[in-house]
């Protein structure tokens, strides 16, 4: 890095390229929204002030980031936050961090809504299903459940920023046990459960095979553990003909949907993501004593 005193541009311009000496993908727009995050500044400022001088003690500041990104940590953790559905969402290392793909989900979710409606978010993590979708209805209620403490933490944290803490609930626990004595069953389940394979998880980008929480990745040997639980114990737990939404990844359609069917479930889809990939897997929740 040079010395102090460097104008706005040509600092994210070092910046850019340090972190593509380091393999960074998105490495331009990592170290823009790092220097964003030093001089409070927006993408404005590149643009209409480039010559705008930045401080030393923000030069330092940046610089630090920028070494942290260069040694994979995902920018999302080193800013403390991440847009989901227009939306800002605290994250921490407890957490995944919202993923774009995730969107698919909540968007079909939407569709199934109405003002009443109660929903059910297993493996919550930040909050970011279960919030979005109580943030574009009117009278909804939900609760989401995980087994991470810290995260629920997040989502708490969360839910308050966004106004929704009157109408949302954090429960820890394993999938639906963390529910324990309740009753009244939930008109709509979501979940993007842990459903990366075991042997998988250490090929993956550095930034998510060691950076993200192990737990919240790992969906067992053929990755379909969650799924196989969630397909059994769902009709428990929401109304019949009620609607379920599973995240899943892009080669586990066929067998999500085996599942489902077995479970007794009916109306099974799957649809694709904005990359045209399978990304969702829907279903109305079985009703008893009614096969298909």
């Amino acid at each position: 890095m040079p010395e102090s005193g460097t104008g706005y541009r040509a600092l994210w311009e070092l910046g850019a390229a340090a972190l593509e000496k380091a393999g960074i993908s998105d490495a331009r727009l990592d170290a823009r929204l790092l220097l964003e995050s030093v001089c409070g500044t927006s993408l404005t400022t590149l643009l209409s002030e480039p010559e705008r001088p930045v401080s030393p003690a923000q030069q330092k500041d940046y610089e630090d980031l920028i070494s942290r990104r260069a040694l994979h940590e995902p920018a999302a953790y080193i800013l403390g936050s991440q847009e989901f559905m227009g939306l800002p969402f605290a994250v921490n290392p407890s957490v995944l961090i919202p993923n774009q793909d995730t969107e698919t989900l909540v968007e079909l979710a939407m569709k199934q809504l109405h003002s009443g409606m109660r929903i059910l978010d297993l493996c919550t993590g930040s909050g970011c299903i279960l919030l979005s979708l109580l943030h574009y209805s009117l009278n909804t209620s939900g609760t989401g459940t995980d087994l991470s403490g810290e995260a629920l933490a997040v989502a708490e944290q969360n839910a308050k920023s966004l106004g929704l803490s009157d109408r949302s609930r954090f429960v820890q626990g394993d999938l639906f046990a963390a529910l324990g004595d309740e009753t009244e069953r939930f008109d709509l389940l979501v979940s993007n459960p842990p459903y990366i394979r075991r042997e998988v998880i250490g090929t993956l980008e550095k930034e998510v095979a060691q950076k993200e929480p192990y737990l919240a990745l790992c969906g067992g040997e053929d990755g379909l553990d969650f799924y196989r639980r969630i397909a059994k114990e769902a009709a428990r737990f929401v109304k019949p003909g009620g609607a379920l939404l599973l995240e899943i990844g892009y080669d586990q359609a066929e067998d999500v949907c085996r599942l489902l069917e077995e479970a007794g479930h009916t109306g099974i889809r799957v649809e694709k993501d904005y990359a045209g990939l399978d990304r969702v897997a829907l279903c109305r929740i079985a009703i008893p004593g009614l096969r298909k």
